[in-house]
């Protein structure tokens, strides 16, 4: 997806769509695959407003889940049992257990505990504990930050017990600590505007320092944005300057991973410190998931494409939104997400086509069609390179085809052709007499409910010298 910030430079959407390189001797460079469907597995709650607000598959092998403030033990046959309530109801969490007890912050000053060996649900009263954005664990020691401050600080050993001196400051610059990630043993700290990195010294009176020699000029706006992927941290990162982007971790330095496009889509959003990232594995690609609850949108980045596309949800209108899940974790051998609207815990289905019965909208749209002279080019066909013939029974399946003769400013209504019917694998998606233009943008798009891959398209056109 690369629409920039004049659409007359370019004007690429990719939603629910994610690339894969294909073999050197394809006719195309890439493929892209419909991203998962949702299947429905359970619901915490009937009522809406009531948001997952963090999953965790614990030591103990089970799952873990946050609905609204009931905190939930999930078992393998996705039955719920609501082991208690915390205080809040809404906004993310954080979790993470040190394979006796699964300690959740919510960043407030309040925590809560689940015994894994009986699943006793309790508050955290411990008078040296401050509550915590973010949570993680290394070296047996439970890591948090203070929040509203540059202090963070560490549980004792394989305990969820604290020590008032077991604390450190942000040392580096002065900004306050926005949240922690950690990753291969070592603690990013990262604050409103700048990172730093800790790693376990063995000290006695205090067992991390400030790794030497590395800190980074860019900070985190949203503590909920912080994940770990494949040993690097990937977060939504803003500078002193004031700009948002996002960033990944390498080699102890921030390398910038989002585009100019999205850099400037981000600036058009309201509100950005309200933004939830996850990460997850999908058939060997790894991916980051960057949700905007505000400005209803989400994004996500492909490691091995170095890509984004946009994840959407249709709404009974026709509306695109926010993708329905708002949490992430891989439990008994599935890929969960909890929605952000409602109690539904789903499954993330490659074999589903659909999310729990709504249909998923599949759009691709392609560079500038320009002559080399900009002179107006007749099109005469428009042919799409897509696995067809996987309709159901004998029910025509559609695809959709529009173009903007005005540089992506607007666009035409669009045409259909079918996707064929069921063993119609060889049949050729072909759009006829399609007009002239100086500078065409096309669009394909689908919601079918049958599996689908897009290669590319090719289109005849002829120069008119005019």
């Amino acid at each position: 997806a690369y629409s920039a910030k004049s659409v007359v430079a370019e004007a690429q959407r990719c939603v629910n769509l994610y690339a894969e390189q294909n073999p050197k001797d394809s006719p195309f460079p890439f493929t892209y695959y419909p991203t998962p469907g949702l299947t429905l597995k359970a619901t915490a709650a009937p009522m809406s407003g009531t948001s997952w607000r963090g999953l965790w598959f614990a030591s103990n092998g089970t799952l873990y889940g946050v609905c609204g403030s009931s905190v939930y033990a999930i078992d393998a046959a996705f039955a719920l049992t609501n082991l208690g309530d915390m205080q809040t109801e809404m906004g993310p969490v954080s979790m993470v257990d040190n394979a006796n007890f699964l300690v959740i912050v919510d960043g407030t000053s309040a925590g809560y505990t689940v015994d894994l060996s009986d699943n006793t649900f309790a508050a955290v009263t411990d008078g040296a504990f401050a509550g915590g954005n973010t949570i993680g664990f290394v070296d047996g020691f439970l890591v948090l930050n203070m929040p509203d401050s540059r202090e963070w600080y560490i549980s004792l050993d394989d305990e969820v017990a604290f020590d008032a001196t077991d604390f450190a400051s942000k040392s580096g610059y002065s900004d306050k600590l926005i949240g922690i990630g950690i990753t291969k043993r070592y603690i990013y700290l990262l604050g409103a505007e700048t990172t730093e990195v800790w790693f376990n010294a063995g000290d006695t009176t205090f067992p991390f320092e400030r790794l030497p020699g590395v800190f980074m000029q860019h900070g985190c706006a949203a503590a909920g944005s912080i994940a770990q992927m494949d040993g690097e941290i990937y977060w939504l990162a803003q500078s002193q300057q004031g700009t948002c982007y996002v960033n990944r971790s390498q080699q102890f330095n921030a390398s910038q991973i989002s585009t100019f496009a999205l850099d400037n889509e981000l600036a058009t959003y309201a509100r950005v410190d309200d933004a939830i990232g996850f990460t997850y594995e999908l058939e060997g690609h790894f991916f980051y998931v960057l949700t905007f609850p505000t400005a209803d949108k989400t994004w996500q980045y492909d490691l091995s494409t170095q890509q984004w596309n946009e994840l959407n949800w249709v709404d009974a209108d026709g509306n695109l939104r926010r993708h329905r899940a708002n949490c992430y974790a891989s439990a008994y051998g599935l890929p969960v997400v909890g929605d952000w609207e409602n109690g539904n815990l789903y499954v993330w289905d490659v074999n589903a086509y659909t999310d729990n019965a709504n249909p998923i909208p599949r759009i691709r749209s392609f560079m500038h069609n320009v002559d080399d002279n900009s002179d107006r080019m007749s099109y005469r066909e428009f042919i799409a390179n897509m696995e067809v013939g996987n309709g159901a029974g004998y029910q025509p399946v559609p695809v959709f085809l529009r173009w903007s003769d005005t540089r992506g400013k607007s666009w035409g209504n669009a045409i259909s052709t079918s996707l064929g019917l069921e063993g119609e694998y060889i049949k050729s998606l072909q759009f006829q007499r399609l007009g002239m233009a100086r500078d065409r943008v096309f669009e394909l798009s689908w919601s079918a409910p049958v599996k689908t891959a897009l290669l590319g398209a090719w289109t005849q056109a002829e120069s008119n010298n005019q």
